[in-house]
């Protein structure tokens, strides 16, 4: 099956620019919101993250008009009728997801491969809503989707051979290297990186080191382009709260705990960057 039109439920962070990097690779892109000012905030998002693009050098003004022919907004999951994939950006919710893959299964072609760009939740459950989960997988892009070179595939135990080969080849057709993982919660990477972010959380947490000493000694020490705290407030200190809750549930480890501060952080509405602060202050 080639893929020619892709959906994307979502435009906030991770649905924009999945979006972005799926229309800048020359698919025509769908793009859905709740309502028309989270719409237009999500490809005013995209819009400024093109123009960077063309100011650095890395694409043309003509590429940046042309990504931008490509991606169509809607408010009504109608829309995405004749898409060939459909990739779900939507809130670490299992609930949510679950209702939205079932609406989606209603409303795409026999054809189409669904996905969930989710980090840590069951994607076996979100397949079981469908007549299709052989054609439901994970596609954990990695933030932000335009830079990121890193495409994480999970694969249920019902994920068939044919649509594993086709989602692999679309990320490739992405400019993403692309690693399988199996639906665990987790996968690869957040299987590795929670437990050291929840580390350095907690020597903040216990006062053995300043923030700025454990992000320069991971950042100067290891040579990490960023510190474990400054990419939890890259990604979202809910999402990490979120993601570690579910591997707990799943392993019952203590490395997947959720701290304390975590904890405490997300009630108080510091979530990273999104919001302006979180281990760092961005207003």
């Amino acid at each position: 099956m080639e893929i020619k039109l892709v959906g994307v439920v979502g435009c906030g962070q991770m649905g924009g620019g999945i979006a972005q990097v799926s229309a800048q690779a020359g698919y025509q892109v769908i793009v859905a919101e709740i309502n028309e000012a989270l719409l237009n905030k999500g490809l005013a998002a995209i819009n400024s993250s093109l123009s960077k693009a063309v100011e650095k050098e890395r694409i043309t003004p003509q590429d940046k008009e042309a990504t931008i022919s490509r991606i169509k907004g809607t408010t009504s999951m109608k829309d995405f009728g004749n898409c060939d994939l459909v990739i779900e950006a939507a809130v670490e919710n299992l609930e949510l997801k679950k209702k939205t893959f079932a609406e989606l299964d209603s409303v795409c072609p026999k054809h189409a491969i669904l996905a969930t760009n989710t980090s840590s939740l069951s994607i076996i459950e979100m397949a079981m809503t469908t007549r299709r989960p052989d054609k439901v997988l994970g596609m954990h892009f990695f933030n932000p989707p335009p830079l990121m070179k890193l495409l994480e595939v999970g694969r249920t135990v019902a994920t068939s051979e044919e649509t594993l080969e086709i989602i692999r080849n679309f990320g490739q057709s992405l400019g993403k290297t692309v690693i399988t993982a199996p639906d665990s919660p987790g996968f690869i990477v957040n299987r590795l990186m929670v437990p050291q972010v929840f580390s350095a959380i907690r020597m903040l947490e216990s006062r053995m080191a300043t923030k700025e000493d454990i992000d320069n000694g991971m950042m100067l020490g290891l040579n990490h382009p960023i510190g474990p705290l400054a990419v939890a407030d890259l990604v979202g200190l809910d999402t990490f709260y979120y993601i570690g809750n579910a591997m707990y549930d799943e392993f019952k480890d203590p490395q997947f705990a959720p701290p304390i501060l975590l904890e405490k952080m997300v009630t108080a509405g510091w979530l990273g960057r999104k919001t302006g602060k979180g281990f760092y202050d961005y207003k």
